[in-house]
């Protein structure tokens, strides 16, 4: 079913449109939990609480990507239960070692506590990945969105695990390079 019938029927309440979404969005959603939180569960619970979040946010939201709206609605409650969990000494080694990977890049201290600043950094990010060549842009969504492990990337990309750790290295710290020149700060 085409995103467009499948946003019409949330506008209906019809709950079809769980069913849909999740026919043609949850392996989609599942494995964007499952990267971070590395358990099966727990994907699962987070692919139910992700319809659950459209279904309360849609109307008034209409997205125009729906798959880009329920992945992005995934990553953020598996990266907040992986959080929570983190708080109380129970965190995965993959995501974790991820995310210390990614502050190397970002101004010390950041930590976005207003939309503003969010929303500045993510058109940052935005502007810095639309310099990349494709390969390095891959790579880099899929590792610091996806939460990917390299050796997924690179077998999915095609090259040694090694190409995918330095195309990774250096682009981080293009980013860092970038977002100091941009003057970025929060």
């Amino acid at each position: 079913m085409e995103d467009e019938r499948i946003t019409g029927l949330f506008f209906e309440r019809n709950e079809e449109a769980l069913n849909e979404s999740r026919i043609k969005y949850g392996a989609y959603c599942r494995k964007i939990a499952c990267n971070i939180l590395e358990n099966d569960e727990d994907a699962e619970e987070i692919l139910s609480d992700t319809l659950l979040k459209a279904w309360n946010a849609i109307p008034p939201a209409r997205p125009e990507r729906l798959g880009a709206y329920l992945g992005r609605i995934a990553r953020n409650l598996a990266l907040n239960r992986w959080e929570s969990r983190r708080a109380r000494g129970r965190g995965w080694d993959e995501t974790a070692r991820i995310t210390d990977e990614l502050e190397v890049c970002l101004p010390s201290g950041v930590t976005v506590e207003n939309e503003s600043d969010e929303r500045t950094l993510r058109s940052l990010i935005n502007s810095f990945l639309e310099t990349l060549p494709k390969e390095t842009r891959i790579v880099f969504v899929r590792r610091y969105w996806y939460m990917q492990r390299v050796k997924e990337i690179s077998r999915a990309c095609g090259i040694t695990e090694s190409k995918t750790k330095m195309l990774l290295l250096r682009t981080r710290n293009s980013l860092k390079d970038f977002l100091d020149r941009e003057d970025f700060k929060v």
